[in-house]
């Protein structure tokens, strides 16, 4: 498997693990596969419409790479997408401004991991990294960090260029699991410590997306991630498990999600349902959803999304709604 490519090949995954690229795709809360959510693939034929599931068949083989990067992507399907979902990704050196100022209100200070220039470039600052009295290193990995209708998850990981699509040296990463990333590497040398932080790390970064494409490629870009982290660290010749990186698979399918950050449900769970108000001998008579009509955010008829309390071991008692994670008003 090319563990360099900022293009990923699912085909690869899957030589290299079926289990694997089967996790990149399962959706939590459906417990099916997460959906394509655009027709920008519904001319390939049966099974690529909007409303269906992402099946591991249609993406490998003679379909490798038919999901690639907005970068990688021609122009006018770059401005197709923004023009009916509005998909406009933030560019990469926008994203370090940002976290950058994350940092500075979080640490007390300016410039803690790399320091940005007016020509949008940064230079990382030489480590290892120093926060502050009052956040230890392990108080930063543990931050929950969450990234809303995250796209290719830029402000996570920033294996490459939201832009240019070039790639992006891992010293250079400025990412928000690249910085806890970095600052595991900085402080643990043992192999199982060190992998023991990095699933803390992963535990506790998140994000939501509604199309399938954008989704998959976010989940793959993490794992990635993983991958490209324990080579700097530990070398090439460091084995790669393979029940390590479903661990950690394991983990972004849970954190990354598909879901209508509108309504908090499944895109496109909601609509005109039989009424739950009539006798079961009665004919069906069906209605609107009460949270589309009110706008209310807890009365959607649509499937509630969830996500993983990761503090509670046991996976079906660790299950949270995420609509039941929004302040009342």
């Amino acid at each position: 498997m090319n563990f360099n490519s900022v293009d990923i090949s699912e085909t690869d995954i899957y030589n290299y693990d079926p289990q694997l690229l089967a996790l990149l795709l399962y959706d939590h809360t459906t417990h099916k596969n997460i959906m394509w959510c655009t027709d920008d693939y519904a001319n390939m034929g049966i099974g690529y419409r909007a409303g269906d599931e992402i099946k591991i068949e249609l993406i490998i083989g003679e379909n490798d790479r038919l999901i690639v990067p907005r970068a990688l992507k021609p122009k006018e399907q770059q401005r197709s997408r923004t023009r009916v979902k509005a998909e406009v990704f933030t560019p990469t050196w926008l994203c370090n401004e940002m976290i950058n100022d994350i940092d500075e209100a979080t640490v007390g200070r300016p410039n803690v991991f790399n320091t940005s220039y007016p020509d949008r470039t940064w230079t990382p600052v030489p480590g290892p990294i120093e926060l502050s009295d009052k956040v230890t290193w392990q108080d930063y990995v543990r931050y929950t960090r969450l990234e809303i209708t995250c796209g290719e998850a830029p402000f996570l990981v920033s294996r490459y260029d939201t832009v240019s699509g070039k790639s992006i040296p891992v010293p250079e990463r400025i990412g928000m699991l690249d910085r806890k990333l970095r600052l595991i590497a900085e402080n643990i040398d043992d192999y199982g410590q060190w992998l023991k932080w990095v699933k803390i790390a992963y535990q506790n970064i998140y994000g939501y997306e509604w199309q399938g494409d954008n989704l998959l490629l976010a989940r793959e870009t993490l794992l990635f991630t993983f991958i490209d982290y324990q080579v700097e660290k530990f070398g090439p010749d460091y084995p790669i498990r393979r029940e390590t990186l479903r661990d950690i698979a394991y983990i972004i399918s849970w954190n990354l999600w598909q879901m209508d950050g509108l309504k908090c449900v499944v895109p496109n769970s909601c609509g005109m349902k039989p009424s739950s108000q009539q006798s079961i001998f009665e004919e069906p008579q069906m209605e609107p959803c009460r949270g589309c009509l009110k706008d209310d955010i807890r009365a959607h008829n649509g499937i509630y999304t969830y996500i993983r309390d990761w503090s509670i071991e046991d996976e079906e008692k660790g299950k949270v709604r995420f609509v039941d994670l929004m302040k009342k008003k």
